[in-house]
């Protein structure tokens, strides 16, 4: 449970359809992570907000502080990637390697079968063997984070959301009397504020990382035609902050973490694939 509409309408549907919940909020990084920390997934008022829920609906709560377990599987991961070359998705290995994952073995000790969570898909039976699938409301879609969780996870997972629409769900909310009914939700990285990743890095690694300083910028025939602040600040696909002015939209078509270069082409480039 975050404190957010999602995670607290499917704790209530699943106190409401008659199994004996249990609440948990996991503590996942430090909150001097983000400048805005007051409004980040484990910040103090999100807890509350999961625990006033809890009392809501008359079931424990529990904080669990996870937090070494995140920073080695999640941000150094993160981190390594970006200095890799690779834009990561940080919520998939949260989720097979923090949140869901090792949350099993907890629940064992609390006395628990199964997990719910607020993620926008479904689990389909099919002759005994448990099959992620996407959830109704497609824009809201979050399979795509789940999809590292292998057959023993996913025959303990429960998915109440996965049929509803995102409008139903906030309606739910205000038929259960949650307090939290219209509290408006977040995209960011948890533990990034906006897409401030670049700073995140710059303090996470070290100083003299190559993949964060000066480096060439070459064209398809090789020919350097620019300089970048690092290619750890640049995705496949990325046109803004290239600084190269004139000619056609140039976007990076590839990069190369270990000589700190980007390659750019046009657009059918990188439809191409480079």
């Amino acid at each position: 449970m975050s404190g957010g509409v999602d995670s607290s309408v499917a704790a209530s549907l699943m106190k409401e359809a008659g199994y004996d919940v249990t609440g948990v909020t996991l503590k996942v990084f430090c909150l001097g992570h983000r400048p805005d920390a007051e409004r980040a997934c484990c910040s103090l008022e999100s807890i509350e907000d999961a625990r006033r829920v809890a009392r809501t609906g008359g079931f424990p709560h529990y904080v669990f502080d996870v937090a070494e377990l995140f920073s080695r599987a999640v941000i150094d991961r993160f981190a390594s990637e970006y200095l890799g070359g690779r834009t990561p998705n940080p919520c998939i290995l949260c989720n097979q390697n923090v949140k869901i994952g090792p949350l099993l073995e907890r629940a064992r000790g609390l006395g628990c079968e199964w997990i719910a969570t607020g993620h926008y898909a479904r689990v389909i039976d099919d002759g005994g063997a448990a099959f992620l699938a996407r959830a109704r409301d497609a824009e809201k879609d979050q399979s795509y984070v789940l999809w590292g969780l292998d057959q023993g996870v996913l025959d303990r997972l429960v998915l109440p959301l996965g049929g509803l629409r995102k409008v139903e769900v906030r309606a739910e909310a205000r038929r259960l009397d949650l307090a939290i009914a219209e509290k408006p939700e977040s995209q960011d990285i948890c533990f990034v504020a906006g897409d401030r990743y670049a700073e995140f890095l710059e303090e996470r690694v070290p100083a003299d990382a190559p993949q964060l300083h000066e480096g060439p910028i070459f064209d398809s025939s090789g020919r350097e035609i620019g300089r970048h602040g690092g290619v750890a600040r640049y995705t496949v696909g990325q046109r803004r902050g290239l600084g190269i002015a004139g000619g056609e939209p140039l976007y990076v078509i590839s990069i190369d973490a270990p000589r700190n270069a980007l390659r750019v082409g046009p657009a059918e480039a990188l439809r191409a694939g480079g």
